[in-house]
């Protein structure tokens, strides 16, 4: 049996919406919806908090037709809107009946391909972001004067995040060949290699503003920066969740040589991160510090 027979009668869970569509379409789920009106609902608070002025109240028009307060209160609650669904999408397709038949081949080979799906979606996201850096880049360089951008932090924060693509794919492989004990430790040991990168990236940030003066306004390469740094930091934090997911389940005996699925997803999220970071050291980093990539 796969994810479409997830119902009370199988294993007391309940996947909504389910009985409310035409034979046919088992699978279907609302939670998809709910995690996608969340994620749009982020931009829209993002889109608010710019038109108040950042939240100043500097007095323009926008301030006076929209509360500055209106864009933080609409992406505090898009964040939680879409971590809840986020859950419930995870936990209905992974969890709830693991126990009781889990994923059989077919969808485990459905589950795989939707994250492939995904991870499209991702590079188009990724891609608007260095398509814009592209454009300011053909122009005058550099437009503004830039920080030291390639330390020693970057590059040992680099090489962590390389090393935890490591540790997951050895986890994986021990997985599969029946290791549980090298699964667990190498998989713990990715965890804390992934909530390093994310500390390192959050000193860079106040190194950034708190000693060198440079904010997302200090012109187009700054937003060009933090829009970019700032949305595979968030990728990576999530990824980080999954992986924790994936540990507790795992402390839990729920994986086996057999039974690895979301193991295999979250690792094929987990290695996308990781190349869209090198790729961005070389081209936001590097590239913008010698001035003529």
């Amino acid at each position: 049996m796969g994810v479409a027979d997830d119902t009370d009668e199988h294993s007391g869970h309940h996947l909504p919406a389910v009985e409310d569509w035409p034979q046919g379409f088992g699978e279907a789920s609302w939670w998809p919806f709910i995690t996608a009106a969340g994620g749009a609902g982020i931009y829209v608070g993002a889109a608010l908090f710019i038109m108040t002025g950042g939240g100043g109240g500097g007095g323009g028009g926008g301030s006076q037709i929209v509360p500055p307060i209106a864009g933080p209160a609409v992406a505090i609650t898009s964040i939680g809107l879409f971590l809840v669904g986020l859950y419930g999408w995870l936990y209905h397709a992974f969890v709830a009946a693991f126990w009781s038949q889990g994923t059989d081949g077919h969808g485990s080979r459905t589950l795989r391909f939707g994250m492939l799906l995904f991870l499209g979606s991702e590079i188009s996201t990724f891609g608007a972001g260095f398509i814009y850096y592209f454009f300011i880049r053909a122009g005058t360089w550099p437009p503004a004067e830039l920080p030291p951008l390639v330390s020693s932090l970057v590059l040992a924060n680099t090489a962590l995040l390389v090393l935890s693509s490591f540790t997951l794919h050895y986890a994986h492989v021990g997985l599969r060949k029946g290791n549980r004990r090298r699964f667990v430790g190498l998989l713990a040991a990715t965890l804390l290699l992934g909530a390093v990168f994310i500390g390192g990236q959050v000193f860079e940030y106040y190194e950034f503003i708190v000693h060198e003066g440079f904010t997302l306004t200090d012109g187009i390469f700054a937003s060009a920066f933090f829009g970019l740094t700032g949305l595979h930091g968030l990728h990576v934090s999530l990824g980080a969740v999954l992986l924790g997911i994936v540990f507790v389940r795992s402390l839990f005996g729920q994986y086996s040589a057999e039974r690895h699925t979301s193991v295999s997803t979250v690792s094929m999220y987990w290695h996308f991160v990781d190349v869209v970071w090198i790729f961005l050291v070389v081209v936001l980093y590097v590239g913008a510090a010698i001035g003529g990539l």
